[in-house]
């Protein structure tokens, strides 16, 4: 079996214990692991401090910060394929979308690169005349960043990038399920010539996090997963009163009206729940249809759904490979077992496979007669659609808005004006208007609710791994006044 390391103040070593990574593809070990132990979490988190406060890392230029990161862009494009093929061995997720996501992420820390030295201060036109005033926009310190199996690169990438930026220093937490492409990052990262300890990457279970998250001298957590994680994060972030940010899960409505060009809805409507096999905390995974085209819609959407490649997902021609782990594919049987017994209707899909490894199905849901439902109120993070219809358009935006989420939505219409409606009445950081699934390291990328707080990705992202101080410089030459008036 391959071998990894965990990454700490500049070295790579095994850890104080190890352990199996599955390859979701067959079920059977393909790799040892490091597990982060409640020391090693001490010592990485130590060795981000005092990169932190080396003059290596704090005196370096804004500029040289950027030109570092943009060598770090290059390695990371130019190993690519490699981290590609990892993360596809070790999280199940197909080539064919790993190849080219990954190959995307060093968009994200070329864009962080050009940023590094336009986080820009203030002048404030205070209104004392022998004062001058300014802000200065300083790192936060050092950040604890966890990030969840899919998409660990991307999901990285926004932390890693705005931060290193914005001049803090990380200690990142990979997902003991699938860590094998942040572990190799690692070593790609170690060649970019960036000051020991400025990042380190580490694994492991709840112990790990736990004592990452709570760490006095943690400053900033920022964290990707689902909202129960987040609420003991949460919690542990009252130790240490660190800032947090938080990307969360999604129910997301996918909402397609009568005069919608129907074909291109149904080809964004399998990206958008299909893709990734529905791991994705965007998922479109509520298709809310108008009931005037409901049944020739899903009549085209089964069939794609019925002629999805299912195979192994290092073959450039699967569609669909296995989901990550065991336990999702059985939450998800259990989940629309639930459904069928509260009255929910399974179009096509809905069990296992008969086959080695962690597959299931795209599956259609139809619950015009149980809006209720648990498929409907609970994420699957796998391939699975609800569907709901409606009739008119307030029926469809309060069916939308039906959430504790508030993450992601898509509106499909060749109405100018509706979708306008849409845009403003929809309660979600992200808004796609006939399209779907798309990212930018441009546009900040989060939402509400149960979705989290705080923004990946754009300007806001680099801001949040800063802190405001205001400087004040008296210029007067004159003796200070009366000492016990406030100034």
């Amino acid at each position: 079996m391959q071998q990894f390391q965990q990454y700490i103040d500049g070295a790579f070593n095994d850890g104080a214990a190890q352990f199996d990574s599955l390859d979701p593809a067959t079920g059977a070990p393909w790799a040892r692991m490091p597990e982060a132990s409640v020391a090693d979490v001490n010592r990485a988190v130590e060795a981000a401090e005092r990169a932190f406060l080396s003059s290596d890392w704090a005196l370096m230029t804004a500029t040289q910060r950027g030109k570092l990161l943009l060598k770090l862009a290059d390695l990371v494009a130019e190993n690519a394929p490699r981290l590609a093929e990892l993360e596809t061995r070790d999280t199940g997720k197909i080539i064919r979308e790993t190849s080219a996501q990954i190959a995307y992420v060093a968009e994200y820390y070329r864009y962080y690169a050009g940023l590094a030295d336009k986080i820009e201060g203030a002048h404030l036109p205070i209104d004392k005349p022998d004062m001058e005033v300014w802000l200065r926009r300083e790192p936060v310190g050092v950040v604890a960043a966890v990030v969840p199996w899919n998409s660990q690169l991307f999901l990285s990438a926004v932390k890693i990038g705005p931060a290193l930026a914005a001049g803090c220093t990380v200690v990142l937490k990979a997902s003991e399920d699938g860590p094998a492409p942040m572990l190799e990052f690692a070593r790609i990262f170690d060649q970019a010539g960036f000051p020991k300890g400025v990042l380190n990457v580490i694994t492991g279970g709840v112990e790990a996090g736990a004592t990452l998250t709570s760490h006095p001298k943690v400053d900033h957590v920022a964290f990707t997963g689902g909202p129960e994680t987040a609420r003991h994060i949460v919690r542990n972030s009252a130790e240490n009163l660190a800032s947090t940010s938080l990307e969360l899960g999604g129910k997301s409505p996918f909402i397609v009206f009568e005069d919608a060009d129907i074909e291109s809805a149904v080809n964004a409507q399998v990206s958008g729940i299909f893709a990734a096999t529905g791991q994705s905390c965007v998922a479109g995974s509520r298709l809310v249809i108008s009931n005037q085209i409901k049944d020739q819609f899903l009549e085209r959407l089964k069939a794609k759904a019925q002629e999805v490649v299912i195979g192994a997902p290092d073959d450039m021609a699967t569609e669909v490979g296995p989901l990550c782990t065991l336990r999702q594919r059985e939450r998800a049987i259990a989940l629309i077992k639930a459904s069928e017994q509260q009255g929910a209707k399974v179009i096509t899909g809905g069990d296992a496979l008969d086959r080695d490894g962690f597959y299931f199905p795209p599956t259609i849901i139809d619950c015009s007669d149980a809006p209720n439902a648990d498929c409907i109120t609970n994420e699957f993070f796998g391939p699975v659609l609800s569907v709901l219809s409606f009739d008119t358009e307030e029926e469809a935006l309060e069916i939308a808005n039906n959430t504790a989420f508030g993450l992601a939505s898509g509106v499909f219409t060749n109405s100018l004006t509706r979708a306008h409606r849409m845009i403003r009445g929809i309660r979600a950081g992200i808004v796609w208007v006939n399209t779907y699934r798309a990212v930018s390291p441009i546009a900040p990328f989060g939402g509400h609710g149960l979705s989290g707080h705080g923004r990946e990705g754009g300007m806001q992202a680099a801001l949040d791994y800063t802190k405001v101080k205001a400087v004040w410089l008296r210029t007067s030459d004159d003796p200070i006044p009366d000492p016990f008036v406030m100034r």
